[in-house]
């Protein structure tokens, strides 16, 4: 049973996002091709299932699974019988040892209560050199906004560590690099910090669409199912486990090694 909706943090298909958000989704999931051409391939958290269709194309086998039900009956709608989906917990998988290849967990990690459980129940669905993907916000920003409902962000260090403890080797990515964002994001950054700081931020994706819609104007519809070609991709660049202020998004990937954890 899911604990909190967290229906009011997620992307939803047919709401309003700016293009930068749909540029975000684009990236996480075609960086993640790379690595799920012909595998097994679970993602948990999936929300809406806006990139799974995504995954299928080129995957041997995918799966998704969210805990909250109401999220979940958007990637039902969408997909039908295509793709297999359940209600779930990251940190108990209802899968079989040594199944998968790959294990995606994108914008979800913070909200686990014990993110070590979903590390070791990695750890046992995953065959020996599979993969975790984890892509997450960059708490490291000055200008950084958690979530409502997180309980934990991590940086790529502490993602290291977290990792390592179970067995597996990380490298990381960069995503959405700063440098390139356009000129009212970085007038607007040290406003958004202030905000912040003084917890004046909206908390719902209502409230948010409203402060897009005053900045940004036009918002685009959240796609049912991606394609892949709805926005410019630019591959995420390698970075040191360490703090970055250089990048929106953190990738993480996980391999497991095959010496006991």
């Amino acid at each position: 049973m899911c604990p909190q909706s967290y229906y009011d943090v997620t992307e939803i298909a047919g709401e309003g996002i700016t293009r930068v958000q749909l540029r975000r989704q684009v990236e996480r999931y075609r960086w993640a091709t790379a690595y799920c051409s012909g595998k097994d391939v679970f993602e948990v958290a999936c929300g809406a299932g806006a990139g799974l269709g995504m995954l299928a194309r080129i995957a041997r086998r995918v799966q998704g699974g969210d805990i909250d039900s109401t999220i979940l009956s958007t990637a039902r709608c969408t997909y039908g019988g295509r793709i297999p989906l359940q209600v779930c917990d990251a940190e108990k998988m209802p899968l079989d040892d040594a199944s998968l290849d790959v294990v995606i967990l994108f914008e979800a990690i913070y909200y686990l209560a014990r993110a070590d459980r979903f590390v070791a129940e990695c750890r046992r669905v995953l065959r020996p050199g599979g993969r975790v993907l984890v892509a997450t916000a960059n708490k490291d920003l000055y200008d950084f906004t958690p979530s409502p409902f997180a309980h934990r962000y991590y940086n790529a260090g502490e993602l290291a560590g977290l990792f390592a403890a179970y067995g597996f080797d990380s490298e990381f990515f960069g995503g959405s690099a700063i440098a390139v964002a356009g000129l009212l994001y970085r007038v607007l950054r040290p406003i958004k910090a202030l905000a912040t700081k003084l917890n004046l931020m909206p908390k719902t994706m209502v409230g948010k669409q409203w402060l897009k819609r005053m900045i940004f104007g036009a918002l685009v519809e959240m796609p049912r199912e991606l394609s892949g070609e709805e926005a410019t991709y630019e591959e995420p660049e390698r970075i040191a486990p360490t703090a970055d202020v250089k990048h929106h998004v953190l990738y993480c990937v996980a391999t497991r090694l095959d010496q006991a954890g």
